[in-house]
C-alpha cells in the first residue's frame, strides 16, 4: 500500500475515545435504566423476532407494534404461519399497510424452511439465517443477535448516524461496520445492538435530544462539543399515496374479494380513473399484475381473449 493509499483509508479506530471501555459502560447503562418498551424487546423467540425484523423495514416502530401483535394473534407461532394460506398472509400485509407485499411471500416461506428444514426451529448464526427465503445479512444478523445473543455489531441509519456525530466516523459504509465492530463488547450483541439503536431512536435522532434524553456519550460525542450534528444522508421514502405500491396493494385487496377479475372489471377498483386504453388503463394494470406474478402472489391466465387475474394461494 502506498502513503497516498494509507492517507486515503479512513482510520476507523483513531475515530474512538481511549477510555472505549468506559463509553461502552456508559451506553449501556443508559439503556437499561430506561428504554423504550416494546413487545420484540420482551422475547427471545427467533420467530417473533424475524415478524418483527421484516415488518420493521422502512416502517416506523409505533405503527408496526400493533401489526405485530394483531399478527402474532393471527398466527402466534412458526408452526402456525407455515400452515397458514398465503393469499391471507399477504392481505394482512396489505391490510396493515406493511411494505411491499413480497416480504409477506418471504416471511411464509421462511416459516415453512424453519418447519420443514428445521423442525421448528432456527439457525441461530446470521449465517445460516440467510438460508432462509428472504431473510438478507441485516435481518439475520438482527435475529441472531436479538433471539440468541450471537450476531454481530448492527449497522442501521441511526446507528451510522450516532457513530458520525459522537466519533466523526466518515460517511463511508466499510468505516462504519468497522468502528461499530470495535465498539461492540465481546458476546454482548443483544444488549449493545439495542442500546445503540436506541440511542439513535431517542436521543441522536435527525433533531438530537441530547440533555433531554440524557445522551450518555455526551463527554465523548464532537457533535456536542462542536454543536455540527449534521449526519450521513438518509433516503427518502417515496410517497405512499398514489404509488405503484399502494395500487399493488388494492389489487391483491380486490383479489381475495373474488375468486378471480377480467383486466376491464379489475381495473375500476383498483383505481376510479381506469379506462382500458388510458394512462391508467390495460397496459398500467398488466404492469402492476406482472410485477404481482414475479412475487408470486398472482396467477394470470387468458380466457376468451381477456387476462384474467387471481390470487395464487
Amino acid at each position: 500500500m502506498t502513503d497516498a493509499d494509507a492517507e486515503a483509508e479512513p482510520d476507523a479506530e483513531a475515530a474512538l475515545p481511549d477510555d472505549v471501555d468506559a463509553v461502552r459502560a456508559a451506553l449501556v447503562e443508559w439503556y437499561e435504566a430506561d428504554h423504550r418498551s416494546f413487545p420484540w424487546r420482551e422475547t427471545t423467540d427467533p420467530y417473533r423476532i424475524l415478524v418483527c425484523e421484516v415488518m420493521s423495514q422502512q416502517t416506523q416502530l409505533e405503527r408496526v407494534e400493533a401489526a405485530y401483535r394483531a399478527f402474532l394473534e393471527a398466527w402466534p407461532t412458526v408452526e402456525d404461519l407455515a400452515a397458514a394460506d398465503r393469499a391471507d398472509v399477504v392481505g394482512f400485509w396489505t391490510d396493515h399497510r406493511l411494505g411491499y407485499n413480497n416480504r409477506a411471500t418471504y416471511l411464509h416461506t421462511a416459516a415453512g424452511q424453519a418447519v420443514e428444514d428445521y423442525g421448528g426451529e432456527f439457525p441461530r448464526t446470521p449465517d445460516e439465517l440467510q438460508e432462509l427465503h428472504g431473510v438478507g445479512p441485516y435481518t439475520a444478523n438482527a435475529v441472531a443477535s436479538f433471539a440468541f445473543d450471537n450476531g454481530n455489531a448492527v449497522v442501521d441509519t441511526n446507528v451510522k448516524r450516532v457513530l458520525h456525530r459522537a466519533f466523526d466516523v466518515p460517511d463511508d459504509d466499510s468505516a462504519f461496520e468497522r468502528v461499530a465492530a470495535e465498539l461492540m463488547p465481546d458476546g454482548e450483541s443483544r444488549v449493545w445492538n439495542n442500546a445503540i439503536m436506541e440511542l439513535g431512536g431517542v436521543a441522536c435522532g435527525k433533531v438530537p435530544r441530547c440533555d433531554e434524553a440524557g445522551c450518555p456519550w455526551r463527554g465523548w460525542c464532537r457533535a456536542y462539543e462542536t454543536g455540527d450534528f449534521t449526519a450521513p444522508d438518509v433516503p427518502t421514502q417515496p410517497s405512499f399515496e398514489g404509488s405503484r405500491r399502494q395500487m399493488r396493494g388494492r389489487v391483491v385487496r380486490t383479489l381475495r374479494e373474488y375468486d378471480d377479475l377480467a383486466l376491464d372489471e379489475l381495473g375500476p377498483r383498483v383505481r376510479v380513473d381506469y379506462a382500458p386504453g388510458g394512462t391508467y388503463g390495460r397496459t398500467w394494470l398488466r404492469g402492476l399484475l406482472s410485477d404481482l406474478a414475479d412475487d408470486g402472489l398472482v396467477e394470470l391466465d387468458e380466457r376468451d381473449g381477456d387476462t384474467v387475474a387471481r390470487l395464487r394461494r
